[in-house]
């Protein structure tokens, strides 16, 4: 275990490979488990401002869905997440590209500069999980079959969870954090 300030990360952030690789997975992660993309506080509020801007890079599908349940939902956990299309099918705010790879309709809202949020922080933070205790947040690496490709990218370009996610841990702990991650990690 590595431990940086209020934060205990697993071993495999530092040990693990990773690169997403969509041309290979097609997004799975926007469509597989058992509910949407787990959500903070204060990103209900946020996606409840940036629906009416977004709403035009999602699905006419999810759109009803969102325009149904709500920007968020409680799941079964108890837990706040996305909705999802059906039972925990793909996530309301994921559109098809081209290709037919899911993407985030969100992301790429923010990637054509119409708003400033990029995506909920658990999505960016893939495939890191936090699990928020009083005095800690715990980050594991979430091993799954769908991400096998991008085990396999991230192993073959020799690039480990913790810097394939450096933006991601940026965002969510800051900059000095993560430079203290790295010295830690690599000494």
């Amino acid at each position: 275990m590595i431990l940086v300030e209020k934060a205990v990360i697993s071993d495999d952030v530092k040990d693990k490979f990773f690169v997403c690789n969509l041309e290979k997975c097609k997004g799975a992660c926007c469509v597989e488990g058992d509910a949407g993309a787990p959500l903070e506080d204060e990103e209900t509020e946020i996606l409840e401002k940036i629906y009416p801007l977004v709403k035009d890079y999602i699905t006419e599908e999810g759109r009803k869905v969102i325009e149904e349940q709500g920007t968020w939902v409680i799941d079964k956990d108890g837990d706040k997440g996305t909705p999802t299309i059906g039972d925990n099918q793909e996530c309301a705010y994921a559109l098809r590209d081209e290709k037919g790879v899911l993407k985030c309709g969100i992301e790429q809202a923010y990637l054509d500069n119409k708003i400033e949020f990029k995506k909920p922080i658990s999505c960016h933070l893939y495939p890191i999980r936090v699990t928020k205790y009083d005095e800690f947040d715990a980050l594991n690496y979430d091993r799954w079959d769908i991400c096998s490709p991008a085990c396999d990218l991230g192993a073959s370009l020799n690039v480990p969870v913790y810097k394939f996610l450096k933006d991601a841990l940026v965002r969510k702990y800051g900059e000095a954090w993560y430079e203290k991650l790295v010295q830690e990690i690599e000494g």
